[in-house]
């Protein structure tokens, strides 16, 4: 995040932390889709590397090229033809390391927080989800071996798709169309009903998926949950806030989306629309019934480990330090009470989710990489891998900044 915009989010949180609380809304207020569903054409899946995508906005290319260089021959990047968005969306693909894995494996789809992959704060280029998700065998050839994973993982034995496209967008359906952002905005569109399908065949997969998402698409994989009934076999949902409509959340994902000139009106038609509330988790969190293996996690905002100049990625620096403890501070706490909002309404509701509030922790990927530790037990009984998970998921710090990109 830019840092004049994470200072402006920490003062608004510090200002308005005690209104954060949602309100309550009956099961007889649940919000309906602004539009009928229209007949989708299936996207086009192509593998290599996407047609005309801007440098600036693949930085990614450089940590995937040089895992291939390590000898990763499971990770490659494939894009796909949206036709509700007219254009072209790059993927990063993690296979099994295990060949004998990759015939009839699952699909966990991975979001990118609020700039989609196209800047530095991304899956790839901040945590070890290449070696720890999808497998290391030989230690030695580690690139995360400095500040990361130092021990043989299994991987969960799935295919990996990490959309590296889509900044400040809650990987929504816009009811306006954003120049600035490309154009046409219809991202669950195409994640939930053209993507999934070719992508899904063109892998050889068995049918079973999972998907999770970060800070902004921890938002946004909830939604898709609840607007796919029994679609996703996991869910994982980490410092998200499910509510978007209520309280002070208006504000929150207003700041989401000012970093891109554009706000709620453009979204979604405004923060009460009747596409506003469709799109607010908190509200139709009944809708969750039907998905298993749920994991929602968030941390309190106090500092924890990551945040200290101990830690790798602050590596020694007392202004970093200081800065995710405060600005990360402010926000994981706002998550947090949303997230608690979202706990007390699954429980009346008797949805069983699984979640995590860690005494400690701030607004950052060191937590987010931890979140793939914990999330691993329910994704793999979810996907059916049921993979033993290595002994002891937190031995290792988090993956340090190795590939030059900034959170």
């Amino acid at each position: 995040m830019k840092k004049g915009v994470i200072r402006a989010v920490a003062a608004t949180l510090a200002a308005l932390a005690p209104a954060v609380a949602t309100v309550a809304v009956s099961p007889a207020a649940q919000a309906e889709p602004g539009q009928a569903d229209q007949a989708v054409t299936p996207a086009t899946i192509h593998f290599g590397k996407t047609p005309n995508l801007d440098p600036n906005k693949a930085s990614w290319r450089f940590a995937l090229g040089q895992y291939q260089q390590a000898g990763f021959d499971n990770i490659e990047e494939a894009y796909a033809y949206s036709p509700s968005m007219d254009r072209y969306v790059p993927l990063v693909l993690i296979r099994p390391l295990d060949k004998a894995k990759r015939a009839n494996a699952p699909t966990l789809y991975l979001l990118n927080g609020a700039d989609g992959g196209e800047g530095g704060a991304n899956w790839l280029m901040q945590t070890d989800v290449v070696e720890y998700l999808g497998g290391l065998d030989d230690p030695s050839k580690s690139l995360r071996a400095k500040a990361g994973l130092r021990d043989p993982s299994p991987g969960i034995g799935a295919n990996i798709v990490i959309p590296m496209s889509g900044a400040f967008s809650y990987y929504s359906d816009w009811v306006n169309e954003a120049p600035q952002l490309g154009g046409k905005q219809m991202w669950e569109t195409f994640l939930t009903k053209e993507l999934p399908a070719p992508l899904e065949s063109a892998l050889g997969s068995n049918g079973k998926r999972a998907l999770a998402g970060m800070s902004m698409s921890g938002t946004t994989s909830l939604l898709y949950a609840e607007h796919n009934p029994g679609f996703y076999n996991a869910l994982g949902s980490f410092s998200g806030c499910a509510a978007t409509t209520t309280g002070a959340a208006p504000l929150f994902v207003n700041i989401t989306l000012n970093r891109a000139n554009s706000n709620m009106n453009e979204m979604w038609g405004g923060p009460q629309s009747e596409v506003a509330r469709y799109n607010d988790a908190l509200i139709n969190a009944d809708k969750l019934r039907d998905t298993e293996n749920i994991y929602v996690s968030n941390g309190s905002g106090w500092p924890g480990e990551h945040d200290l100049p101990s830690d790798p990625r602050v590596d020694g620096n007392l202004l970093t330090s200081a800065r995710v403890m405060v600005e990360g501070g402010a926000i994981e706490t706002a998550t947090n009470t949303c997230t608690h909002d979202l706990e007390a309404k699954t429980r009346a509701l008797d949805i069983p989710v699984t979640y995590n509030f860690r005494p400690q922790g701030t607004h950052q990927w060191g937590y987010w990489q931890d979140d793939l530790r914990d999330f691993w037990p329910i994704v793999t009984k979810g996907l059916g891998t049921n993979v033993p998970r290595p002994a002891e998921p937190h031995s290792q710090p988090a993956t340090g900044n190795i590939f030059g990109s900034q959170q």
